[in-house]
């Protein structure tokens, strides 16, 4: 838990959107954390001294009387309180003021979904620069998303914004610096919501402390501090955040990390070299190049089934991880790049099982059986502020701006039985697309682009010959997080373009076609 930064915290009551919230926050140069309202006692806040406090949104009934409620503490801190949707309806109703549910949970009010319109009712610190729209009627509009409503306000509380279906939108008590929305600022169809998150850090005296080159050195320190003289090791991919984590590391304690980076003969054309030039001969760390691509290959032989595969090359991944790692004496830490999604994820809103936390290869299943201690350093930082951190370490914007590869690799890229000419054919096909991809200026609009080389041969024309060759799908998506994706939207003269340039190229394939699923239905890799 980070001490030395002013710090927000966000109480969860099971919004799906609680990370928006952060997000924003972090966008502001804020630190801030989640905490679902189980956790958060009266000795967590004695603990953690926010500087304000976020109570999120969330699906439950205040009318319950079992509904969620955070500590009656949040009010005598001192500091300002925002409360939003749900959180502005637990704010009412524990503070004095009362909830009617609506249909939804058994009452007779209006529920509301969707976008609404916002129209001002005096003057609030909270709203500055916030009605100054094209509309004549000083409207903003806003997302809603609630079945219930505030229909008393507490003592101490005005309305300073109402809406049609909302008549307490927004309301506050200035003189504890108690806020409450019905609406949600963190979403997009809240155009200016983060200009309300922007007044609120103004108002409780943040200042913006929370930069990369700060975190830097805070994460440097922690490491020497849990490391002390013993050595770790770090399972290297390649990817954007086991490279950081590395870098970082290796920022802290020199020569007492070691990089495994393990070969399995599933990578795109020359990843390795460039994996392992970059770390091994240009930022001068240690790592062992697991060259097992024969290993692998041969225990994939006339496997086809791709949830086969996927074991195959997990199981083989951590024996030969820690057959390279056996070899590292006074080794007493494995290195992960676990992200602060990942614990967020990792925690059970329901008080239920945790979540497993993702990790490279099943990584996550080595500590306990190798007797390691873990060393996570971006464990408090989403995906683009890892990226941000990697500029600041200064490597190479390629590797920054990397797009997500899977463990299993080329693997589930190769539908069917997996053999080392198909995979040849496969890296030299996806060279060419994403080669492409980058000349057009494409790359960094595109979550995920690959190519698949499909379980079919087809018969084509070249020049005077009959071919009968293998069919490919190319695949490009956009996303945020990787849970929903959509197809990238090219151009016919882009993947024109493209499929002859392929065909030119490359031996083995003689036609080409582009997977304009979403996902769902379907997922972003093939297998």
């Amino acid at each position: 838990m980070t001490k030395s930064h002013d710090r927000l915290l966000i109480i969860d009551f099971g919004s799906q959107v609680t990370q928006l919230i952060a997000r924003r926050l972090r966008e502001l140069n804020v630190y801030c954390e989640i905490h679902p309202f189980q956790r958060v006692t009266a000795d967590f806040l004695a603990d953690f001294a926010p500087k304000a406090v976020i109570l999120s949104g969330g699906p439950a009934s205040v009318v319950n009387p079992d509904s969620p409620r955070p500590p009656a503490k949040v009010f005598d801190l001192g500091v300002p309180v925002l409360g939003i949707c749900y959180g502005q309806q637990v704010m009412m109703q524990m503070l004095g003021g009362q909830v009617d549910g609506g249909k939804i949970s058994g009452g007779g009010g209006t529920a509301e979904f969707g976008r609404a319109h916002v129209s001002p009712v005096g003057d609030l610190d909270l709203l500055q620069g916030w009605f100054t729209g094209p509309d004549s009627t000083g409207r903003e509009q806003v997302w809603m998303s609630h079945g219930d409503h505030v229909s008393r306000l507490a003592p101490g509380f005005q309305v300073f914004g109402t809406s049609p279906n909302a008549p307490y939108a927004i309301t506050a008590d200035t003189d504890r610096r108690f806020y409450a929305v019905q609406f949600h600022p963190e979403v997009h169809h809240t155009p200016k919501g983060s200009r309300l998150y922007e007044n609120f850090v103004q108002l409780a005296g943040f200042d913006g402390d929370w930069t990369m080159a700060g975190y830097r050195e805070q994460a440097v320190n922690a490491i020497r501090e849990q490391v002390g003289d013993a050595r770790v090791i770090c399972a290297l991919s390649g990817g954007v955040d086991s490279s950081v984590a590395a870098a970082l590391i290796h920022e802290a304690i020199g020569d007492q990390l070691t990089c495994v980076f393990v070969d399995h003969g599933l990578l795109r054309k020359d990843e390795a070299s460039e994996v392992v030039g970059m770390f091994r001969d240009h930022m001068n760390l240690s790592v062992i190049h697991a060259e097992e691509q024969d290993l692998f290959l041969g225990e994939l032989e006339g496997v086809s089934d791709p949830e086969t595969k996927r074991k195959i090359i997990g199981k083989l991944f951590i024996d030969v991880f820690q057959k390279y790692a056996d070899q590292i004496e006074g080794a007493a830490f494995l290195a992960q790049g676990t992200l602060y999604p990942d614990v967020i994820e990792s925690v059970s809103f329901s008080g239920g099982p945790s979540v497993t936390i993702k990790s490279h290869h099943n990584v996550g299943g080595l500590p306990e059986k190798m007797g390691l201690k873990l060393v996570e350093p971006l464990r408090e930082l989403f995906k683009d502020e890892v990226r941000a951190l990697g500029r600041e370490l200064g490597l190479p914007p390629s590797f920054i701006g990397r797009h997500p590869f899977p463990g299993p690799g080329l693997a589930i890229r190769c539908p069917g039985e997996i053999t080392r000419a198909k995979l040849d054919i496969l890296r030299e096909a996806d060279a060419v697309y994403i080669d492409q991809i980058r000349k057009h200026g494409l790359y960094d609009e595109i979550w995920q682009a690959f190519v698949a080389i499909l379980p079919v041969r087809t018969v084509g024309v070249m020049g005077d010959g009959r071919t009968y060759d293998y069919a490919c799908a190319l695949r490009a998506v956009t996303s945020v997080d990787g849970m929903t994706a959509d197809y990238y939207p090219f151009s016919h003269e882009f993947l024109g373009e493209t499929a002859t340039r392929i065909i030119n190229e490359v031996p083995g394939i003689n036609r080409v076609t582009y997977d304009i699923t979403s996902k769902p239905p379907g997922t972003i890799e093939w297998e």
